[in-house]
């Protein structure tokens, strides 16, 4: 069994209250941390665990807090980025459904290294259940002096908000999240100025993951080397993985980083193998965004060694051969799915949330989902392939946001790895017409999977 830093305490009754959380150990980093260590201290810890954020992108999280500019007399921000809205991916809402003291003591710890006094956590609309967990959850805290004025009688203060968002995939960028915050519609920044220096209301920001700021409570906890003990070489502590699609034991797993995919696949202890004896077909590793990746490449990377669950390693070879570790949804697709059929149901996806700020966002994640509507439903041609193949290049990297590469991403390895599957909608057409091929279910993790 691998260590669990996040998840550890997931099946305790009423983990979810602040009496049992305290009775497991719970704020034991916001006395550390407040009663003992320097907020540049905190800051040292995080850079010596070498966290790297969770929500995505996996920058360096310390190296991403030292660049929070400090001017005299103006105020900094910490944001909680909870707008999970990425399809495949529900490790967040798990966390703050289970255990959502964990981020409230990480928001702390958080935004005490920081030097912020008013911090949000800003949630995807559609979680209302969270949302009102969350509020509870700081009332309690509040009530045992753990936020507010004098927290622990430290003399640090910090008043904590729970901002409902705005229904909108986009807002999960968090330069758009910050407009959305602001009560504007939630389009993208143009960077610089990046939120480090001009954020929130103007002033210095930092936006987190839920997950990486969650992950702060044991770095105090245990110090920062210790973290950086488990995993592998930059892929450091562990990751929580949303696992869905064609498996035995969907739901949602707390790795160590430098497990084997086939293992994570195929262990009775993360996903059980492929539901109803089939064969592996595909597997989305890090949400719709990122490549797929055929079963032949699941197993050897380009270089000849283990597929392992790194940032590394799933990207080695680049996007020719490798994918991303992303936002950690792994999506497992069994030998009877369809992957024309699932690329166009993830750029129906993009060409909704599009903000339509960019125009090569705008139009071409529309095009590409028409395109993919004709070939999927037998009315295709093969100029219609390669025609794909120039929109989607032509959207990667010419847009202000990630959104246009998240859309173009998953069509380019579609077409680079499955191409004979996209020829063969074109020259059967009947048969591509009639066929009734299912979409890889996504799990909804009610409850908590055993550890």
């Amino acid at each position: 069994m691998g260590r669990k830093l996040l998840l550890e305490h997931i099946n305790v009754p009423d983990i979810h209250t602040l009496a049992v959380y305290r009775q497991q150990g719970g704020y034991r980093a916001v006395e550390k941390a407040l009663k003992s260590m320097s907020p540049e201290d905190v800051l040292e810890e995080v850079k010596k665990s070498g966290l790297r954020g969770r929500g995505g992108a996996g920058f360096p999280t310390g190296l991403k807090w030292s660049f929070l500019a400090k001017p005299e007399g103006v105020p900094r921000y910490l944001v909680c980025n909870a707008d999970e809205s990425e399809p495949g991916t529900f490790k967040d809402r798990y966390l703050m459904t289970h255990i959502p003291h964990i981020l409230i003591e990480g928001m702390i710890v958080s935004s005490y290294a920081l030097g912020a006094h008013t911090s949000y956590i800003y949630v995807r609309g559609e979680m209302m259940p969270q949302i009102r967990i969350l509020e509870k959850a700081i009332a309690e805290a509040k009530a045992a002096g753990l936020l507010g004025q004098n927290i622990l009688g430290s003399g640090y203060s910090l008043e904590l908000y729970v901002q409902p968002g705005g229904g909108a995939y986009i807002c999960g960028e968090e330069t758009a999240l910050l407009e959305s915050l602001e009560g504007k519609r939630g389009n993208p920044r143009i960077k610089p100025p990046f939120p480090a220096v001009s954020g929130l209301y103007g002033c210095p920001t930092v936006v987190n993951n839920v997950e990486s700021i969650a992950a702060t409570v044991p770095i105090i906890n245990d110090g920062g080397e210790e973290y950086a003990k488990i995993g592998i070489d930059r892929s450091t502590g562990t990751k929580l993985i949303s696992a869905s699609g064609n498996i035995n034991k969907p739901g949602v797993y707390e790795i160590e980083l430098g497990v084997p995919v086939e293992e994570f696949i195929y262990s009775d202890e993360y996903c059980g193998g492929i539901a109803n004896g089939k064969r592996l077909k595909a597997l989305v590793a890090g949400g719709s965004s990122v490549p797929i990746l055929p079963a032949n490449l699941v197993a050897k990377t380009l270089t000849g060694g283990d597929r392992l669950m790194t940032y590394e390693s799933l990207a080695d070879g680049g996007f020719q051969s490798g994918t991303m570790l992303g936002s950690g949804g792994f999506i497992v697709f069994d030998e009877d799915q369809c992957i024309v059929r699932n690329t166009w149901n993830f750029t129906r996806f993009y060409r909704h949330e599009s903000c339509g700020q960019c125009s090569p966002c705008r139009e071409g994640t529309g095009w590409m989902e028409n395109i993919l509507h004709k070939i999927e439903h037998g009315q295709g041609s093969m100029e219609d392939i390669d025609l794909l193949w120039n929109i989607q290049r032509n959207i990667e990297g010419n847009t202000i946001c990630p959104l246009g590469d998240a859309a173009a991403w998953p069509v380019a390895a579609a077409i680079r790895h499955f191409r004979d599957e996209f020829e063969w909608h074109i020259t059967h057409r009947e048969e591509a017409q009639q066929h009734n091929y299912g979409l890889a279910h996504y799990a909804d993790p009610l409850e908590p999977v055993a550890q």
